[in-house]
């Protein structure tokens, strides 16, 4: 049974930094695409990075150069590193799978394309 669990929220200040994790268990999650969503107070989920299993990675325009998706095939593990932080990155964070693809990501950042979800990880930031 494929199961998604995150880790690392928090709350920071403005400028702050966080490393949020994403443990896969139940399949090998070096094979697939992985990808990092995120749902304010108030809005619709978005999508704000993935990887597929070569390690090339898409972003938001919102966070590119802040933040940083990346992956330890060894570890079954998903990255989030998110630096210089804004209140309007509060949000719950969501790890997500496609394994119904074959490594690559559509590269949309589309909610439709991943098929397993975690439970979310909440990070506030203030100002």
């Amino acid at each position: 049974q494929v199961q998604l669990m995150e880790s690392g929220g928090g709350s920071v200040q403005t400028g702050g930094s966080l490393r949020l994790s994403c443990v896969a268990s139940g399949y090998s999650s070096s094979s697939y695409c992985m990808a990092w969503f995120r749902q304010p107070p108030g809005k619709e989920r978005e999508g704000v990075a993935d990887i597929d299993s070569d390690g090339d990675a898409t972003y938001a325009d919102s966070v590119k150069g802040r933040f940083t998706i990346s992956r330890d095939n060894t570890k079954n593990t998903v990255y989030l590193q998110m630096n210089s932080l804004k209140p309007e990155d509060t949000a719950m964070y969501y790890c997500a799978t496609d394994t119904a693809g074959a490594g690559s990501c559509f590269g949309g950042l589309a909610e439709y394309e991943f098929n397993y979800w975690g439970r979310g990880t909440q990070v506030t930031v203030s100002s």
